[in-house]
């Protein structure tokens, strides 16, 4: 049994600083930056909705993807693998993978435990 869920979102900036982009991703969503977190990443306190958002800096096109956590992620890899989705790369606290319909997620290593936290998906 292992545990999974949405745990937000990632705004890929193409070639563009992670701070430049949080000053305007931070007035657009409402959301303080918390600033460069020194791995390449301007976090969004978006803690009040439960959500964690960064921003990074990318050299694939700009685009949002979405971060499931999961406390098994190997467990979960394979559980989105039987319904259709594929990995397409692997870093050193996540798995990209691909949808069956083309858009690309991760499935990342929990920053907290699961159990009994609000969205919280229960998997056999």
């Amino acid at each position: 049994m292992h545990h999974s869920r949405l745990a937000g979102f990632i705004i890929d900036c193409q070639d563009t600083p992670p701070d430049d982009a949080a000053a305007f991703w931070s007035r657009a969503l409402g959301m303080a930056s918390e600033g460069d977190d020194g791995h390449g990443y301007a976090v969004l306190d978006a803690s009040a909705r439960d959500l964690h958002i960064e921003v990074q800096r990318v050299s694939h096109a700009s685009r949002v993807h979405l971060d499931i956590e999961t406390d098994d992620q190997p467990a979960e890899v394979a559980r989105l693998e039987r319904l259709g989705a594929k990995q397409v790369a692997k870093g050193a606290r996540w798995v990209v993978m691909e949808a069956p319909t083309g858009q690309r997620f991760c499935v990342i290593d929990a920053r907290r435990p699961l159990a009994g936290a609000p969205g919280t998906n229960v998997w056999p």
